[in-house]
């Protein structure tokens, strides 16, 4: 989140900190950022002037201050100074200089076996230390965790109480975050140190998986799942799973104690090297950089040609104990002063807009709804895929260049004339767009407007793929390199997995930190996003060139000579399927625990399982017209898959679940039908033209 300027009637300084800027605000209060008369940055969060009289909230505000106070804990941010009475109560905390734990996860994907037993050997120590004052946090999760450069550090007792205390809030309320809450909080019962227990055990799992222990498609779901259901670890580690299920007993008396889960988790050697190097770690420095600068004290600041102290630029995030002004608590964006970083201005990624879904009361037998918007004559034909970045679709336009086209209406949003597109173009956290332009020098994009942010590298051959740190390319001597989106640096180099072709350009996918190559010489490798090295490798997959498609269940599938699905961390065979036809398989599409892919002139369903050396096959469809299989992938979205054949007279709707045939599309031109989708919209794009389509719903 970035942080605000001061506004009319925010005070300029309490106690002895001045007020700089507005890092959040909620019913009970606002959260700003300061600084003591010594440099010391803090987060101060204020009641507000109509609330202070209330006695109730003046209470739990001076609660809150008492519990975070009274944990002496290296392990939690410290309380710098508070004041409780009289006028306008507010509470200092330290900032820490860190991504949240969701943030982290989110962004480099789900942590190793040393580093989980690293994160669980200092919570298990930091909840002791809560629990030995007397307290129970009763709302640990990982937007609460903040990982700094000496570690995680527990923030937010905003609803911290003693030990022997049971009401929370008033009669009936649970403040408790769905899925990391106990079973007996759920139910209003009891709560004891057993269960912040519970609820390490579902941070971890997330730590090691990605996936909540606990999910369902509300909350109430979600709740019945955490007191009778069974936690979801399909996608944690094996030497983990012994360790977290105890945590996670519905029984408080069957779990283990915080000392005894140190003990059992405890780290190899250097297993904290997580917070020492590595890509989480140079996150942190640069938020610490950001940090040090906003603590600058005036005699030291920059010259006045540089941006206000006012002035608070995203870049760097930084953890405080006691939000609860914002309905959570966590990492803020902020960065001051200094040379003015290229990113700093990037806004956060725009909200998605989601198209209705069509219902199938309402559409006769065989019919297919009306087109949203389209076909508009503005794309290149047999051009890239189209990409939906959350409000825009970017498109390869026919005039040369990447054109962005709104996918609620499909008017023109932004171009960039001088992108050659044939090269490629990825979306980087969904808020930035890159490309390279005829001279090999990269350029990003603000993803929502088309602003120009950065241009960096000049020897760019191909853009193959990016997350939401960096973008990962060839370069015009075969070489294959990662550059991070927001500082421009390059964070390794190494040769290109596979030899260059008359075919094309390689293709490939970035998920769980690693990048998957699927060359045109049909070499698959699989590297460590972190370095570049190889992880595991596929040999003779096909010559084809399809991108691979990586599932929600840790598994990467890749067309060729046959259709194929290995365990994306690890590389371990899971299964492979023939084509039995003429022609190799297509770029296959995942879409959860499943996988669509076409061979020949049939599309095939098929799930993967666990410890089952074969695909699980769900349905197929024959599709009419001959040919070898097409490249393009099948879409998913909603309730429907979309399929064309491989002489691409038509586009197939058949229902994701049961196979029944919905209805079909037809775009007058030729050449190849491409598809895309997102937020409940089908993007058919065929000989130069493209349109939207509602989907329906699951």
């Amino acid at each position: 989140m970035t942080t605000q300027p001061l506004a009319a009637g925010d005070p300029l300084r309490l106690g002895p900190y001045r007020l700089l800027g507005v890092l959040g605000e909620g019913g009970m209060g606002k959260v700003y950022v300061g600084r003591d008369g010594a440099g010391t940055p803090a987060a101060v969060k204020v009641l507000r002037p109509e609330l202070a009289h209330d006695r109730h909230l003046a209470q739990r505000f001076v609660r809150e201050a008492d519990m975070a106070r009274a944990v002496t804990s290296k392990g939690v941010a410290r309380v710098l100074g508070a004041q409780t009475e009289g006028g306008r109560p507010w509470i200092a905390a330290e900032f820490l200089a860190g991504p949240t734990l969701d943030e982290a996860v989110r962004t480099y994907g789900p942590m190793d076996v040393p580093t989980v037993r690293a994160l669980a050997a200092r919570l298990a120590r930091t909840l002791h230390d809560i629990h030995a004052a007397g307290l129970v946090h009763r709302d640990l999760k990982p937007a609460n965790i903040v990982l700094t450069s000496t570690g995680p550090r527990v923030i937010d007792f905003g609803i911290a109480r003693p030990e022997h205390g049971l009401t929370l809030t008033t009669t009936g309320q649970v403040p408790v975050t769905p899925g990391y809450g106990a079973p007996e909080q759920v139910l209003g019962q009891r709560v004891g140190p057993a269960s912040d227990v519970f609820s390490l055990g579902a941070v971890l799992v997330y730590a090691a998986s990605g996936r909540r222990a606990f999910d369902g498609a509300h909350v109430a779901a979600v709740q019945y799942e955490v007191v009778h259901g069974a936690p979801d670890l399909s996608l944690v580690p094996p030497e983990l799973q012994e360790l977290l299920g105890p945590c996670l007993a519905k029984d408080p008396a069957f779990r283990p104690a915080p000392p005894r889960i140190a003990e059992a988790f405890a780290p190899p050697k250097g297993a904290d090297r997580a917070w020492r190097k590595g890509p989480l770690a140079e996150d942190i420095k640069r938020r610490e950089a950001a940090t040090k600068r906003l603590a600058a004290p005036d005699d030291t600041a920059v010259p006045s040609s540089a941006p206000s102290r006012r002035r608070f630029l995203t870049g760097a995030a930084v953890g405080f104990a006691v939000l609860g002004a914002g309905g959570g608590a966590g990492a803020w964006w902020l960065n001051r002063g200094g040379p003015k970083s290229p990113t700093a201005d990037v806004p956060p990624a725009v909200a998605t807009p989601e198209a209705a879904f069509v219902s199938a009361i309402d559409m006769k037998p065989g019919e297919a709804p009306k087109a949203l918007w389209g076909p508009l004559d503005v794309t290149v034909a047999e051009g890239k895929l189209p990409l939906p970045v959350r409000d825009v679709v970017v498109v390869q336009a026919k005039t040369g260049g990447l054109l962005a086209l709104s996918v609620t209406d499909g008017k023109e949003r932004w171009r960039a004339k001088d992108i050659d597109a044939d090269a490629g173009f990825v979306s980087v956290a969904d808020r930035l767009v890159v490309g390279v332009d005829e001279n090999g020098v990269l350029n990003a994009f603000v993803a929502s407007t088309g602003r120009p942010v950065w241009q960096t590298q000049s020897d760019v051959d191909d853009v193959l793929a990016a997350d939401d740190t960096h973008v990962y390319l060839v370069t015009k001597d075969n070489e294959l390199r990662a550059v991070d989106a927001w500082t421009l640096t390059t964070t390794w180099t190494r040769p290109m997995t596979s030899p260059r072709s008359q075919n094309g350009a390689a293709k490939a996918a970035v998920g769980r930190k690693r990048l998957v190559i699927h060359g045109r010489d049909g070499h698959c490798a699989a590297l460590y996003t972190e370095t570049g090295e190889t992880d595991w490798e596929i040999k003779g997959q096909g010559t084809d060139g399809q991108a691979p498609a990586l599932g929600d269940n840790n598994v990467a599938y890749f067309g060729g000579r046959k259709l194929t699905a290995r365990r994306l961390d690890r590389g371990d065979f899971l299964w492979e399927e023939e084509t039995g036809l003429r022609g190799d398989w297509g770029t296959p599409t995942a879409s959860g625990d499943l996988v669509f892919a076409i061979n020949g002139y049939n599309a095939h369903q098929y799930g993967t399982m666990r410890d089952v050396r074969h695909p699980v096959s769900g349905w197929y469809e024959v599709l009419d017209g001959v040919g070898p299989g097409t490249v393009n992938p099948p879409a998913v979205e909603g309730a429907t898959v979309w399929l064309h054949p491989p002489d691409n007279t038509y586009v197939q709707v058949v229902h994701k679940a049961t196979h029944e045939r919905l209805f079909t599309i037809e775009m007058k031109r030729q050449g190849t039908y491409q598809l895309a989708s997102d937020a409940n919209r089908v993007f058919i794009a065929r000989g130069g033209r493209i349109g939207a389509f509602p989907v329906l719903g699951m």
